[in-house]
């Protein structure tokens, strides 16, 4: 077995780990996403955000159909290692909707149950 290339990284039982997408002009949360190991990989090594979609069950980096490219300005690992915050120059929506951010106007509340 092949040492991981990201010690310093917690990946989950399914080989994944949360990122955080942040713009890094304006430190504007953006966006969630799941990367793996070669998915970090290749964004730290090519500048454009690879990540692993959950659901088709392949990479996909940022932009390739959208033109809504993130280039990597930095990467980082939380204190436990099991969150990696990017900072990246986006170039149009970073949403899949068409919005700049995925947390636009979305303001969670506790209902009153009556």
């Amino acid at each position: 077995m092949t040492a991981p290339r990201f010690p310093q990284v917690v990946f989950n039982a399914d080989g994944l780990v949360p990122a955080i997408v942040q713009e890094a002009g304006t430190k504007e949360v953006l966006m969630l996403a799941w990367m793996d190991e070669e998915a970090l990989r290749r964004t730290l090594t090519e500048g454009r955000v690879t990540y692993w979609s959950r659901s088709r069950g392949e990479y996909w980096r940022k932009g390739d159909t959208s033109g809504h490219t993130q280039v990597l300005i930095s990467a980082s690992y939380d204190c436990d290692g099991d969150t990696v915050l990017l900072q990246v120059e986006q170039t149009g929506a970073a949403c899949h909707t068409g919005t700049h951010t995925c947390f636009d106007e979305r303001e969670l509340r506790i209902e009153n149950a009556e």
